[in-house]
């Protein structure tokens, strides 16, 4: 404990006690009784005020403030002034709940800290809050350096005849999410309808419903979407932008099969649509390498979406849209009425961790760490859930997709995981239609695998229990 908090300790003990009014000791008597500098004082008064126990009156000193009875707030009038939602607003979303203390994390839609590049982000972050981008704008577009950069990641896998990407074609993001966002709203458009994988990634989900647009699922299977529905789909619906994540889709961990992956450009292609390509797993492939389907395409029709917010860190929100002709045009009108511009100290510090020397030696780490865990989960699954099928081991991503017997409730079934101890994410939230099962989601990149067998253990007593 601190000297502030040791301060603040003693003081809410005798504050309890004190009559509202009650004038607090100087900080000079403060810091010859603790033997504490005025400075340790000053935060621990600051921390008393914050709590609302305490209040300073310029000149006269500190006071306990007197006790203030609750009650009731009435917020009805905003039921009239609000009217009808004009989509469903969703609650939290799984992977983004809070785990209690000494949780076993298998929730989470990020990897765990040890898989960061966390020396590397750190000293970036630093050198970047003493820059220029630390007191001045960034270009609304992104900062060329690194636009330059993603249109060059993309570049270096484009074959010889296709016409790579330039630095002009890079929209730099704060995120990919509001990337998806502004790609649904300026490209589809309110009410308007936009095909997706089912199941699907549940940001693209929450993105398509807070612009507006209208899903239509497509089914598939493990080489990717069905060609002949995704045609039909197209036809029947006059839609013009199909969602995917061809490479590691989260949460199946798919990955299309190269027949696949002309097959559905091809159909695209021909209905003059769009395909929303979200590469969310370029940095986390497994198995060998994967290569995005917009290296394949000079004609327009891929809107090719990558993010350094997983790979490089949380705190970094940074990613890119990278988007040929008039449509990006339309993002860069889009963008600069939501957000005007990504701040230049992110934007500053992601381009100086991908450009370090480390970080490519970060990365070969990582696929190692990643294999480790997802074979001991997958194991450990085998072992302890022998109702449940885990169709594939994914060859990249961060997740396992299992299917759970007809008979258990998924939802149910997270309850009772996290009453023991262990939070897991039901599949119904990656589903934008009725689910085709009932499933649990369970990512193997969360901190400290040597608790997965535990965690199989307790998710494995629980299916059973609901089957007896």
């Amino acid at each position: 404990m601190s000297s502030a908090d040791r301060i603040v300790t003693d003081l809410r003990a005798w504050i309890a006690s004190a009559a509202p009014g009650a004038q607090l000791p100087s900080s000079r008597e403060l810091a010859s009784r603790y033997g504490a500098s005025p400075v340790t004082v000053q935060k621990a008064m600051r921390a008393l005020i914050g709590l609302g126990l305490v209040e300073s009156r310029p000149g006269a000193g500190s006071f306990v403030l007197g006790h203030r009875t609750p009650r009731a707030l009435d917020f009805g009038w905003q039921t009239s002034a609000l009217r009808s939602a004009a989509a469903s607003v969703p609650s939290l979303a799984a992977p983004l709940r809070e785990p209690a203390i000494d949780a076993i994390e298998l929730h989470s839609g990020y990897p765990a800290r040890e898989l960061l590049p966390e020396r590397i982000v750190r000293s970036a972050l630093a050198r970047a809050s003493r820059g220029e981008t630390a007191v001045t704008r960034s270009p609304a577009q992104g900062l060329p350096e690194l636009q330059a950069w993603f249109a060059s990641e993309l570049a270096s896998r484009t074959p010889a005849g296709v016409t790579a990407v330039a630095p002009r074609d890079v929209l730099v993001v704060p995120g990919t999410q509001s990337g998806l966002i502004s790609v649904f709203r300026s490209v589809a458009g309110p009410g308007l309808p936009v095909l997706m994988e089912s199941p699907t990634y549940w940001g693209a989900i929450l993105a398509a419903a807070q612009a507006g647009v209208q899903i239509v699922p497509v089914a598939g299977d493990a080489d990717g979407p069905d060609p002949d529905d995704v045609a039909r789909a197209f036809a029947e619906t006059g839609a013009r932008l199909f969602y995917a994540q061809p490479t590691f889709a989260n949460p199946t961990g798919a990955r299309w099969s190269s027949t696949r992956r002309e097959r559905v450009l091809a159909v695209v292609r021909e209905h003059g649509a769009f395909l929303v390509e979200d590469d969310w797993a370029c940095d986390f492939a497994i198995d060998g390498e994967a290569v995005p389907m917009a290296a394949y395409d000079d004609t327009g029709h891929i809107v090719y979406i990558r993010s350094l917010t997983k790979s490089v860190s949380p705190a970094v929100r940074v990613g890119a849209v990278i988007a040929r002709g008039p449509v990006r045009e339309r993002m860069v009108a889009d963008r600069g009425a939501e957000s005007m511009y990504v701040s230049g100290v992110l934007q500053s510090a992601a381009l100086e961790v991908v450009l370090a020397p480390a970080w490519r030696t970060h990365l070969r780490s990582l696929r190692g760490q990643l294999r480790e865990r997802r074979d001991l989960l997958a194991r450990c699954v085998a072992e302890h859930l022998p109702q449940a099928t885990l169709d594939r081991l994914p060859r990249g991503g961060l997740n396992l997709w299992v299917r759970l017997p007809d008979e258990v409730d998924a939802e149910r079934l997270v309850r009772d995981c996290e009453q023991d101890g262990v939070l897991i994410a039901a599949g119904a939230e990656w589903f934008p239609a009725d689910p085709s099962g009932p499933f649990v989601r369970l990512n193997f990149a969360g901190p400290d695998p040597s608790r997965f067998p535990d965690a199989a253990r307790i998710i494995g007593r629980a299916v059973g229990t609901q089957l007896r």
